[in-house]
């Protein structure tokens, strides 16, 4: 009898942990089960321009939770930082490589000093650095629309012919063309430079992390790890990868339209492949090693040698150049720069993604980032069809987007502080 509770409080509780990603699933294959018109081949194209799009930005979250700074709505800091950049390099009609790595530069130096700022405010409120967190994007939205609205044509003086600039002379148009890599802008520059077939991207990918998986295993045991090894995992996650290969094969031999799916652009996914490894790596050094230990416990930490303060605004530095190395992939693959709109709903949407996919206010990993970016993306395509099929109104669906990301947001902070009411009443007992 013992042993059925313990069950069933064991499923209980993975229920509860996983509750924002059950929703997610559930939804995305309603939404495949009552509506029509999207096909295969729609749906894994704008998925996967979605994926690769996004994936940075949210990533950029990972290393603030893991030092205990919890969700960083800041990294809309980072996206104005990109995007200050951006506007520079089309000013003075820098395009291609050359001016994707000025901006990449240029973004470095002003996210860098940005997030410098934001972290000494971050350890000024401890405690509340979410919360701060949305304040400080306000804060730094309302100097970015001034320095973009006032200073460029009223104190820096600026040719009112430019296309940049508005017609009276004072100001950045609301929306600014990025101009095609072949005509010398920054549209595509990077998503162009190499792309493959989607299934041969999946073939590929399947084959790597079967590999991958299978070295790991090898390794554990040749260095006297095998404790680390699981015989069950490996069946389990070399078997997916092997299924995964399998669809890509068939439907390279079949023409299925799988092959009709967008290119997938090579270079964007090995940035993002680079971040992950990264991410693993600087959490093996010293620094990533203070992360964890001052996202346990700050005292602990601080009593171990360790400078708290100092570590933590290291972590809001890092998300924050990462943010807007993030907000430059996505601009250049959206070709426009929505100059006062397109970084407000940054941060608010990462965060969703990366609640999604499992992750909390106080752990987060990679598989949370890219798993949640992919589920939440999928929500974003299904929703106009889901409204379109229940209430003959696509706008509905909309609606009913908007209400998912604030509602993930909500419900996963809700069950965050009820844990940790739950878990202070346990040790009070």
């Amino acid at each position: 009898m013992d042993g059925l509770n313990r069950n069933s409080n064991g499923a209980g509780s993975w229920i509860l942990e996983n509750l924002v990603t059950i929703i997610f699933v559930a939804f995305t294959l309603f939404g495949f089960m009552v509506s029509s018109g999207v096909s295969v081949g729609y749906f894994f194209s704008e998925l996967s321009s979605r994926v690769f799009r996004n994936s940075f930005l949210v990533l950029s979250l990972i290393i603030p939770v893991l030092a205990g700074l919890g969700l960083n709505f800041g990294i809309v800091i980072g996206a104005m930082s990109g995007q200050v950049a951006i506007a520079i390099a089309r000013y003075f009609e820098m395009g291609g490589i050359s001016g994707l790595l000025f901006c990449f530069a240029t973004a470095m130096v002003v996210a860098a000093l940005c997030g410098y700022f934001t972290g000494r405010l971050y350890n000024k409120t401890r405690g509340q650095e979410m919360i701060a967190s949305l304040i400080v994007g306000f804060f730094a939205n309302g100097i970015y629309q001034f320095l973009f609205l006032f200073v460029v044509g009223v104190i820096i003086a600026v040719p009112a012919t430019h296309p940049m600039i508005k017609p009276d002379g004072v100001g950045i148009r609301m929306t600014v063309d990025l101009v095609p890599v072949k005509q010398g802008g920054l549209k595509y520059a990077l998503d162009n430079i190499y792309q493959v077939p989607f299934v041969h991207a999946i073939l590929a990918v399947a084959i790597g992390l079967f590999l991958l998986i299978v070295v790991r295993y090898w390794l554990n045991i040749r260095k006297g790890r095998s404790y680390l090894n699981s015989r069950s995992s490996l069946i389990v996650n070399g078997g997916l990868c092997l299924a995964l290969a399998g669809v890509a094969i068939h439907a390279m031999v079949t023409k299925s339209e799988l092959m009709m799916v967008r290119k997938v652009p090579v270079v964007t996914g090995l940035l993002i492949i680079g971040l992950c490894v990264f991410t693993v790596l600087i959490m093996k050094t010293k620094l990533g090693q203070d992360f964890r230990s001052v996202g346990q416990s700050q005292h602990t930490a601080e009593v171990s040698g360790i400078n708290v303060d100092r570590t933590r605004i290291i972590a809001t530095m890092i998300s924050t150049v990462l943010a807007s190395w993030g907000q430059i992939i996505y601009l250049q693959n959206m070709g426009t720069l929505n100059t006062y709109n397109a970084h407000t709903q940054i941060g608010m949407f990462s965060v969703a993604a990366l609640l999604v996919g499992g992750a909390s206010t106080s752990k987060a990993g990679i598989t949370h980032a890219i798993f949640g970016t992919i589920l939440f993306n999928a929500m974003f395509i299904m929703s106009p069809e889901i409204g379109q099929s229940l209430f003959g109104q696509a706008l509905l669906g909309e609606y009913f987007r908007t209400f998912m990301v604030y509602g993930v947001i909500g419900v996963a902070l809700g069950i965050h502080v009820w844990k940790a009411n739950k878990k202070s009443r346990i040790v009070v007992e």
